[in-house]
């Protein structure tokens, strides 16, 4: 009879310890699954958010950013302007080019310095006494005006440029794709002729910028001598600018 009892007693002692030992690994650090993993989904620790895969290297090099678009010249290319900040020269060329591509003078005529006018130089010399200054109001009714005016001479023949503006415009003006086929350079001459450019004395760097537009040649058989510059030439006043030169320039006997 002590005998029974003493088994029955070691066994119900061993079944105690064996449900604590169960107990014990049940609450184990690592062994319990969460109700995330239990329903299948992630749990926070495994998941890895965008800004930690683009962090920079430990090196702390700073990741590259995007180069300005380059014109063939190696200028900057303008850059949309601002709300409110005034146009860099860049960008104020920008604009009177296109005007000047589709032969909108009335936009020119906006751009054009209210006292002193636009002068035109149908060569890379500017010339103060002879040049022709249009002002304002004579440049945005330019194209319906048939008022003949001598623009100087033709390079090599000394023939008069005795012209309406319209066909003035036609050849020393817009002579060439040069909104949409010229290398762009800011206060740096290009095109290079024998006719002497004085373009800096007329208009000094301190109070004035030039863009240039030039286009290398036309016809590849005649090797360069038909190439084109046209130089916009704006007075800085200012933060803003306004339209007071424009100069023609092209290759000459």
């Amino acid at each position: 009879m002590r005998n029974r009892l003493a088994v029955h007693l070691a066994l119900a002692a061993g079944l105690l310890l064996l449900a604590g030992c169960g107990a014990g690994q049940e609450d184990g650090p690592g062994t319990s699954a969460t109700a995330g993993e239990s329903a299948g989904q992630p749990t926070a620790a495994a998941s890895v958010s965008p800004a930690a895969t683009d962090a920079a290297p430990a090196s702390g090099t700073p990741a590259p950013t995007a180069s300005p678009a380059v014109t063939a010249a190696g200028t900057a290319a303008p850059e949309a302007p601002q709300e409110g900040q005034p146009p860099t020269a860049l960008e104020a060329a920008k604009t009177v080019m296109r005007a000047l591509s589709r032969g909108d003078m009335e936009t020119v005529a906006a751009w054009t310095h209210a006292e002193r006018g636009v002068r035109f130089s149908p060569y890379a010399y500017v010339d103060v006494e002879r040049d022709i200054v249009l002002t304002r109001e004579e440049l945005s009714g330019a194209m319906d005006d048939s008022t003949k005016r001598i623009w100087r001479e033709f390079a090599g023949s000394g023939e008069l440029i005795d012209l309406a503006f319209a066909d003035y415009y036609k050849q020393f003006v817009y002579d060439a794709d040069f909104f949409g086929a010229a290398e762009i350079a800011l206060n740096q001459g290009l095109g290079q002729g024998t006719t002497v450019n004085n373009i800096n004395e007329v208009y000094p760097a301190e109070t004035h910028d030039f863009v240039e537009y030039h286009i290398d040649g036309i016809d590849p058989a005649v090797e360069g001598m038909d190439w084109r510059s046209l130089r916009l030439v704006f007075e800085k006043i200012g933060e803003d600018r306004a339209l007071v030169g424009i100069v023609h320039d092209q290759w000459t006997p």
